[in-house]
């Protein structure tokens, strides 16, 4: 037998993925783009509805707040996306809230001040003004370090070989949110799994009018299947005596969100009344607000990849954050109970349905704003039970995470270099986090308890982010370990074309502002 040539062993590195049908700026029918949008419109609702229906109990709201807050978010969640497709980074990227605020957000609503008020409603009120003002507050960091382009500076000290833990742990750090969840109401979850992973893999290549359909509208196939599965269980008694957990994880008509929406309403500013501000509560949400900012890099970079552009130039990656830093003062003005960051989950349906278009994103924006308004009919589609979009979660979010890894093609892995500060980076990355949840857990408060609640606050919430561990391991050690000699085996030549917009002549073509702005606006 021959011996195999060098080429049939190994795989040139690609600075573009191959196999998409759509990339960034090429556009599928109109018909078929309206289908896509609302299928990302529809996967979009799992955070924006999650994150009200905790905390909003919490804070004393109602079910027609809890309504009014996701109306709220998926208004601004549609109004965010457009200004970031438009003129942010103009990566295919859906802005949806944060699960990194949820830490300070915590803290406010546990404010002694505020939990002394005695009426729900009004103690739902003023907390809600606590969130905005610091919101408003936090938000100054992402436009300052965007704008200035202090963050394209930073971004000069991240090499390929760095940001493989982050974009990687940006998936797998919320594996919390994937099968955990799934295991809550197995008889739906896992039939919900098993049939997105066959629509979207194994007859992927089913064809109607030349359109694999199974494969590129796979979510929303599934979830109807399963949905209406999950309420003709509701509807004939099958959780009539179980757990009170069990029933709000299986039951279709536990989320009382269709009964409290109302038919129409147009969310606006300071619709909660005038924000109220405190420096400690602001200091606590700045580390949110830094948590974001990196989580969103590793999601702008593994969503450049999925739609089969060039990597972002530093320029066009710090524009991007300037424009996340301006969603969230407006998360803060018409009060969303959150912050915003990049959907990963999103990203990964990019991957899925190998559909990478800008396009796509945008019409997908129109839908969050249109059904924000006809209250009625978003509370229907709202109304999915969670555990639906867990069993997704664990095929978008594996979707991104291999996308981090798959920046090793242009590093060496012969290096034992490059294997330490992975695996270190990688491995403290999962693990910081996941100790300071089982200390919460326990403890009912994170490991930084001292009498400076701020100080708590921020410690807490940087180290409970999986990605922001990672790149601070990694980024440190890339930098101070034998960093000289090593340039070739970070990946730094092949970096180097993608630091500036000039250096590649792609960059123009993915990333230059609409409108032909770029004659007032020109990139650096």
């Amino acid at each position: 037998m021959a011996e195999p040539k060098p080429e049939e062993i190994s795989h040139p590195p690609m600075d573009q993925l191959q196999g998409l049908e759509y990339c960034i700026d090429s556009n599928p029918s109109w018909g078929e783009a309206i289908a896509l949008g609302f299928q990302h419109y529809i996967l979009a609702l799992g955070t924006a509805v999650m994150i009200p229906s905790f905390l909003v109990p919490l804070m004393g709201g109602t079910d027609d707040d809890k309504v009014r807050v996701v109306q709220t978010l998926l208004f601004v969640e549609g109004i965010n996306t457009l200004l970031q497709t438009l003129f942010g980074t103009r990566l295919p990227t859906v802005i949806g809230g944060s699960y990194a605020f949820m830490v300070p957000i915590i803290s406010i609503i546990h404010d002694t001040t505020l939990l002394s008020i005695e009426d729900n409603h009004m103690r739902f009120l003023y907390t809600m003004r606590a969130v905005q003002g610091a919101l408003i507050v936090a938000s100054s960091i992402q436009i300052i370090l965007g704008y200035s382009q202090m963050w394209a500076i930073c971004t000069r000290f991240f090499s390929p070989l760095g940001m493989i833990p982050v974009i990687a742990l940006v998936g797998f750090g919320l594996f919390d949110k994937g099968f955990p969840v799934v295991g809550r109401c197995v008889e739906i979850g896992i039939p919900m799994l098993i049939l997105f992973i066959a629509f979207s893999q194994y007859l992927k290549n089913f064809h109607t009018k030349q359109l694999p359909i199974l494969e590129r509208f796979a979510l929303i196939i599934s979830i109807t299947v399963i949905w209406a599965y999950a309420h003709l269980l509701t509807a004939s008694g099958a959780y009539k005596h179980r757990p009170e957990l069990t029933q709000l994880n299986c039951r279709t008509d536990k989320a009382n969100l269709i009964s409290s929406a109302p038919w129409i309403k147009i969310p606006y500013p300071l619709q909660w009344g005038a924000p109220t501000f405190d420096a400690g509560h602001a200091f606590g949400m700045m580390a949110a607000v830094l948590v974001s900012l990196i989580e969103s890099t590793g999601s702008y970079k593994a969503a450049a990849r999925l739609a089969s552009a060039t990597p972002p130039p530093a320029h066009i990656l710090s524009r991007g954050i300037g424009w996340q830093g301006i969603g969230i003062l407006l998360d803060g003005l018409f009060g969303t109970l959150t912050g915003s960051t990049v959907s990963v989950e999103n990203v990964g349906l990019l991957g899925s349905t190998r559909v990478g278009s800008r396009r796509v994103i945008q019409i997908s924006a129109g839908f969050m704003i249109f059904f924000s308004i006809l209250g009625k009919f978003g509370a229907l589609f709202a109304s999915i039970p969670f555990t639906i979009f867990a069993a997704v979660y664990c095929v978008l979010f594996g979707i991104v995470a291999s996308v981090g890894l798959s920046f090793m093609q242009f590093t060496n892995m012969n290096s034992m270099r490059n294997l330490f500060i992975i695996g270190v980076a990688m491995f403290l990355g999962l693990s910081v986090p996941e100790y300071y949840r089982e200390y919460t857990a326990k403890a009912l408060h994170g490991p930084a308890h001292t009498r400076a609640v701020w100080f708590n606050d921020f410690l807490n919430t940087i180290f409970f982010s999986s990605p922001t561990v990672a790149l601070i391991v990694a980024v440190l050690l890339d930098n101070t370990l034998d960093y000289k000699d090593s340039a070739r085996d970070r990946g730094m030549p092949w970096w180097a074309n993608f630091r500036t917009f000039k250096g590649d002549g792609r960059s123009e073509e993915f990333y230059s502002l609409p409108f032909n702005l770029n004659r007032f606006f020109p990139p650096s």
